[in-house]
Formats: C-alpha cells, sequence, structure tokens
C-alpha cells in the first residue's frame, strides 16, 4: 500500500507564488507519509491573457517553479507528478508539458499535452489552445513509487485511444491533472474519471484546478482518486484549494484485471 497526495489549487498569474505554495505542498505531503504529490494542469501560471502570460513563459532551463519544485522534491525526498507547465519551446510555441520529478530531484519523464482544448462552449466560454501551444505525440509512462505511471492531461480525458494504448501499457495509475471549466466538470468530470478507471482497470489521480482565479476564470476542481472498478476513494470538492490523500493498492489492480480481465479479453477491429 502506497500512499499518494493530491494538491487541489487556485493557481495564480505569479509563478513565484504558485512555487512558494507546490513547495509547501511538497514538505506537508512528505510529512504525512504520501511517497508521491499530485499538481494540476498548468500548475505554475494560469492566465488567459496571453500578452501577459507570455513574460512569464521560459524554456526548461529558465523556469521558476520547474527548479522550485526539482528543490522541494530533493530536500524532502518525495517524487512529484508536476501535472503541467507552460513551457516555451525552441520553435517559439508553448508546450503544456507534465514532469514526473523523482526523490533527488531529477527529471524522469516529461510528456506533452496530445489533444487542444479548441472549443466554443454554450456558456460563452470560449478556448483556442491550439494558438499558443503545440499538441505532443507520444504516449508516455514511468515507473513511480506508485507503480507504472501513464501520463495525460485534462482534455486528454475525452480521447479514448489514448487510454487504450495506455491500458495496454498495463499502467498501474494513470495521472489527469486538469482545469476543467464548471459547465464541462458539472456534466462530464466523475463520469469520464470513473470511466477511464475502469476501462485501464487502474487506479487514476487527478488533481485539480478550483474556484475563482486571478485571470477572471472559475475552474470546477473536485480533485479524484479512483480505484481500478471505478469507486470513488477521494473528491476534494469544488470550493477550496489544499492536499488530499489516496491509498495505492496493487493487490486491488490484481483483483480486478482477475476478475474482470478486459485488457486481456480486448481484440482488434476491423474497419
Amino acid at each position: 500500500m502506497v500512499r499518494a497526495a493530491l494538491l487541489q489549487m487556485t493557481t495564480g498569474i505569479d509563478p513565484a507564488a504558485n512555487a512558494l505554495t507546490i513547495a509547501n505542498a511538497v514538505a506537508e505531503a512528505r510529512g504525512e507519509g504520501a511517497a508521491m504529490l499530485f499538481t494540476p494542469e498548468m500548475s505554475g501560471l494560469l492566465d488567459r491573457k496571453r500578452s501577459r502570460g507570455a513574460a512569464s513563459i521560459r524554456t526548461e532551463a529558465e523556469d521558476v517553479v520547474l527548479a522550485a519544485v526539482r528543490d522541494a522534491a530533493a530536500r524532502e525526498g518525495i517524487w512529484v507528478h508536476l501535472g503541467s507547465l507552460a513551457i516555451a519551446r525552441e520553435d517559439g510555441k508553448w508546450a503544456n508539458r507534465a514532469f514526473v520529478i523523482d526523490g533527488t530531484g531529477e527529471i524522469r519523464a516529461r510528456y506533452d499535452k496530445i489533444h487542444m482544448f479548441d472549443v466554443d462552449l454554450a456558456s460563452g466560454e470560449s478556448w483556442r489552445e491550439s494558438n499558443a501551444y503545440a499538441a505532443g505525440d507520444t504516449v508516455v509512462t514511468v515507473e513511480t513509487p506508485v507503480g507504472r505511471l501513464g501520463l495525460a492531461i485534462c482534455y486528454d480525458i475525452r480521447f479514448p485511444a489514448l487510454f487504450e494504448a495506455l491500458g495496454q501499457a498495463k499502467c498501474d495509475v494513470i495521472a489527469i491533472p486538469a482545469a476543467f471549466t464548471v459547465p464541462t466538470g458539472k456534466a462530464h468530470w466523475h463520469l469520464m474519471q470513473r470511466a477511464r478507471a475502469v476501462e485501464a482497470s487502474a487506479y487514476v489521480l487527478s488533481a485539480a484546478q478550483v474556484g475563482k482565479h486571478e485571470d477572471g476564470r472559475e475552474t470546477y476542481g473536485h480533485s479524484l482518486a479512483i480505484d481500478p472498478w471505478g469507486e470513488v476513494l477521494l473528491d476534494m470538492g469544488g470550493e477550496r484549494p489544499g492536499l488530499g490523500y489516496a491509498a495505492i493498492d496493487p493487490a486491488r489492480i490484481a483483483e480486478v484485471r482477475a476478475q474482470l480481465p478486459s485488457l486481456a479479453n480486448r481484440r482488434k477491429i476491423a474497419t
């Protein structure tokens, strides 16, 4: 049995302040016996005004949040899944990039969000992630203290092919950090999270943004931990930031896969 910590955040427009929030959470999570901390999508900066936010977006080598979290992980000896940061690429585009950092501060894995959030919602909200961000194209898994971890980010959850690949990779846990809008969260968040856990016969850990942010947006919250049977182990609600905890039990994964071996029974379908 391994303890995982989820950090629910209300990320603002100041990366230094957000870095301090995460570093404090690293220390608190370690003190509570967690082996790994999970943070939301865009943990370092959440600013819908891109002209202002651009001044804070740096390369990996220059990013103050990534540096602070690596230092905190090494100091506390705890792994961190940094849900994602906005990172400047050499080609001038940005990446929505997740990082897995080990207990020495080394980066063990990177994942660039594959599916861009380009939508017009009935609420009047309009988002065009692809105007600034370049999509990733690689499925990523990595061995961690919670088991084999598969990486996804927010809008990726709506695309089953990615989770088919993570399931076939025999992931024990899938991380789906998010900054979900309130309308889509109310309609689909719990439904899709539980479905992805069941499909992959894996735990799903989804650290989320919550509440009203400095840039004017509002996010849904409800950071979740879900077991391989689809049972909700942790729901952090939609009102406030903070830390929550969930136990990852390898025996539960084996039990579910033996009882309902959907991964083993899958067949390719001709089209």
